[in-house]
């Protein structure tokens, strides 16, 4: 009893009014319906913002796999136009690879032209003395020479341009290659991700996702990128033709000019010939001419030399005569007609002798002179059948043009019963 009492008057119980009790009861009232409110307000606006949000996730997941699939088509239609580029690169290639080829062949068959009009100019120089001439069939060999010079050069540059533009769409393949793989690469990863969705079980939360990787392009870097690569293989390809074409000009035109001197030398081969035929016939014509001229003068000489001996006889008798009447005695010794008669033919046998010698001195100068002509006619009529020997030789030798010539490699093949396949990619 005595520690209640204590209690009672350490801790008096509160005494409020009753308006503070009606107070108190209507101000947990308010701040209850408040609180409801502030309650209903924030359930509002969480079930609006889930709402919202939900909607807002859902709307941009479908709006990326919206832009997922633009992306793999714009992705497959570079792909695709790649593809194409890439097979008419390979396409390019192989053709220019072909050209190349003819036109290393038509390279080598100028090697058969070259040797003939080498080895014919090589037999020409066996002409000797004055048949030695600088004549139209040796000017037109060194012009041919020269076309042939001419023609390899031209094909030899044709073969390195080739060769360049090859190594050059080797590199434009390569890009373009590198591109198209680049390509696959990405359209494999973007169709994965398009196919992705909220149940795949390889989803995660990744750290750092929204950082800009490095190397990070533009759209319209990465369109750029693609264009220049096709455009510029497009512009290769274009060069390639250009280049085909004129290569295959080229050998038409080396082959043509390459025809028309073989033409001109075999036309001044002919005529050269001709002359020298007709210059042979005339001099075997001389020559028989000549003999037959020796021949008659020497029987003219004989028959000076008989008739002469045949002065000796009448010029005895005739000077017998004249000395034996130088002994007639006293008067006898007269200086009658007998006496002028004997010693004028005894002057005039004399002086047909000396006329007889005379001419036998100058037929035997002139048989001299006709032996010398013979001389010259034989050696040139000599030099002249190995002139004729020689150029029908050189015209032997050029009858290799006339047909097509082939290259050692296709001989040696022809030989093996090797057939050649054509490169298709590479040169």
């Amino acid at each position: 009893n005595q520690k209640i009492a204590m209690a009672t008057e350490t801790k008096p119980n509160a005494k409020y009014q009753p308006v503070d009790w009606f107070t108190n009861a209507y101000a947990i009232s308010s701040n209850a319906e408040r609180q409801r409110e502030a309650s209903d307000q924030v359930r509002q606006e969480a079930r609006f913002l889930r709402n919202e949000t939900d909607n807002k996730t859902k709307w941009d997941q479908k709006d990326n796999n919206t832009r997922l699939a633009d992306r793999v088509d714009v992705i497959r239609k570079w792909k695709e136009i790649l593809e194409q580029t890439l097979g008419d690169l390979d396409a390019e290639i192989s053709k220019l690879s072909e050209s190349k080829e003819q036109t290393e062949e038509a390279l080598e068959r100028k090697n058969l032209p070259t040797d003939t009009v080498n080895e014919c100019l090589t037999v020409r120089d066996g002409r000797r003395s004055i048949d030695n001439v600088e004549d139209e069939i040796e000017q037109q060999l060194r012009k041919e020479q020269e076309v042939i010079a001419k023609a390899k050069r031209n094909l030899q540059q044709k073969v390195d341009e080739q060769f360049e533009q090859l190594c050059v769409l080797q590199e434009a393949r390569q890009q373009i290659l590198a591109d198209l793989q680049n390509k696959n690469i990405a359209l494999g990863i973007d169709i994965d991700q398009y196919n992705l969705n909220e149940q795949s079980p390889n989803i995660s939360y990744k750290p750092n996702p929204t950082r800009v990787p490095k190397g990070s392009t533009t759209p319209q870097q990465w369109e750029d990128f693609s264009r220049y690569n096709v455009d510029r293989a497009k512009a290769e390809i274009a060069s390639s033709g250009r280049l085909r074409e004129a290569a295959h000009r080229t050998i038409h035109d080396t082959d043509n000019d390459l025809e028309s001197q073989r033409q001109a030398s075999d036309y001044a081969l002919r005529k050269r010939l001709h002359e020298q035929e007709q210059a042979k016939d005339e001099l075997e014509w001389q020559k028989q001419q000549t003999e037959d001229e020796i021949a008659e003068l020497e029987r003219d000489i004989r028959a000076l030399e008989e008739a002469i001996k045949a002065k000796i006889p009448p010029a005895k008798l005739a000077e017998t005569r004249l000395e034996n009447r130088t002994t007639r005695p006293g008067v006898e010794l007269c200086r009658d007609a007998v006496q002028y008669g004997l010693t004028d033919e005894v002057q005039q046998i004399k002086a047909s002798k000396d006329a007889l010698y005379d001419k036998l001195k100058q037929a035997r100068h002139n048989l001299d002179g006709l032996q010398k002509q013979l001389d010259r006619i034989n050696a040139d009529l000599a030099e002249k059948t190995n002139s004729i020997m020689l150029d029908r030789r050189t015209a032997d030798v050029r009858n290799r043009l006339a047909t097509k010539p082939i290259t050692q490699t296709d001989g040696n093949m022809l030989k093996t019963g090797i057939t050649r396949e054509r490169s298709k990619v590479l040169a």
